[in-house]
């Protein structure tokens, strides 16, 4: 466990410290993007072909929208999941409990902050990149090209920014590998089951459609069918606020259970 020295350099966001970290995650990923590419992406894009064309044959529409176009908005929420707070969660674990990287990296002059700002930073960039992809397949399977696509990668940044900070907290709070499967079951599951990827919630108890009012997937989803088809209005500000709120609460748990952990 680290010694961090200089109490002056808590809470700063310094560029040069930040630039240091992302550097480092970009030189690193060059050696292992197929693999993580290759998960982050397949099973997205596995449910988008089950669901749009297994369940799809069944209902041709929903919503308004038809099925394959429905389900390929919502499942690029997922993918941004899928490539954020997983990744985040067991990356981080790796990484502070048995590479002893952050140690390293808090050796220099970093501090906590920054270095858990900087990761969170890099996991949304790939989680905003990644979630385009179930969209570009469903552009293939019939979902019309429209301007608004353009902002599903921002829409994936922002949330998968508040996952990575989510998926960094957990790792931080976490003594084992084991701990993380009651957050994947307890936690993310039935957020990503309230989410509407795959069905709409209308006919849900009327709790569960205001619980999933608060739910950070839910609303990523909202926003990008509302890009994706056009429809955005002044509900979806609501949506962004409650995107960057989740962010920016988690990014402060994130940090405080980082300092826990690597500071003495």
């Amino acid at each position: 466990m680290a010694q961090q020295t200089s109490g002056a350099r808590i809470g700063r966001l310094e560029r040069p410290a930040l630039t240091g970290v992302l550097v480092r995650e970009v030189v690193n990923f060059s050696s292992y993007w197929r693999s993580t590419t290759f998960s982050s992406t397949v099973e997205p894009t596995i449910y988008l072909i089950a669901f749009g064309f297994g369940f799809g044959s069944l209902v041709s529409t929903i919503g308004g929208y038809d099925y394959v176009d429905f389900v390929g908005t919502g499942t690029v929420a997922t993918a941004v999941l899928f490539s954020s707070a997983f990744p985040a969660m067991f990356g981080t674990f790796v990484k502070y409990q048995f590479q002893r990287t952050y140690d390293a990296i808090i050796a220099a002059p970093v501090d906590t902050e920054e270095l858990v700002t900087a990761e969170a930073l890099w996991i949304a960039t790939r989680a905003g990149v990644y979630g385009c992809v179930p969209m570009i397949v469903a552009i293939f399977f019939g979902l019309d090209p429209a301007w608004g696509m353009l902002l599903v990668p921002f829409i994936g940044w922002i949330a998968g920014f508040g996952w990575a900070c989510f998926g960094i907290s957990i790792a931080g709070y976490s003594k084992s590998f084991e701990n993380f499967n009651y957050v994947i079951s307890a936690v993310l599951t039935p957020l990503f089951l309230l989410a509407g990827s795959f069905f709409p919630l209308d006919g849900f108890p009327e709790w569960a459609q205001v619980l999933a009012a608060f739910n950070p997937l839910y609303q990523c989803v909202q926003l990008i069918r509302a890009a994706v088809f056009g429809n955005l209005g002044w509900d979806d500000l609501f949506r962004v606020f409650v995107l960057v709120a989740f962010g920016l609460v988690v990014w402060r748990i994130a940090i405080r259970a980082m300092i826990r952990k690597l500071i003495d």
